[in-house]
């Protein structure tokens, strides 16, 4: 699996953290993953507390994995005095582009505690499997 990367990204969050400033549709914030392979899958795990699971949306186009999200400020009530608010609003996106052995009509989602766990499984053709070797004057077959 490769994913895309922006030697800028770092920098333009640091910036974002810096000036207080959010993201945008048009600009988004970029979010922390882990990757990492479990047997027949893929597991990508992206940090998001605080976001509605509704403000989720997650798409794949030719092998490119794009989640945005979008955290809105909490509705208070109108004699609240704001002291400090240290928590990124706004859009929040990262990409990921699918390797061709990765099998992307079969992502599953799953939103638990803050944190979006997609698991993408290994196409059947890229599975490690085993060549039989025949005796002399028979074919070589493949067994799954």
């Amino acid at each position: 699996m490769l994913l895309r990367t922006d030697p800028f990204r770092e920098l333009d969050r640091l910036t974002q953290q810096f000036l207080g400033t959010t993201g945008t549709w048009s600009r988004p914030t970029p979010m922390p993953l882990d990757a990492y392979r479990a047997g027949d899958e893929y597991v990508i795990c992206f940090d998001l507390p605080g976001v509605d699971p509704e403000a989720i949306d997650i798409d794949v186009e030719r092998n490119v994995l794009t989640v945005k999200a979008e955290r809105r400020p909490r509705q208070q009530g109108e004699d609240v005095q704001w002291e400090l608010s240290e928590r990124p609003l706004g859009v929040f996106s990262r990409q990921v582009v699918l390797a061709d052995t990765l099998d992307p009509d079969g992502i599953t989602a799953e939103y638990d505690e803050g944190v979006l766990t997609l698991r993408i499984p290994v196409a059947e053709k890229a599975r490690p499997r085993k060549v039989a070797v025949a005796r002399s004057g028979t074919r070589h077959q493949l067994q799954a």
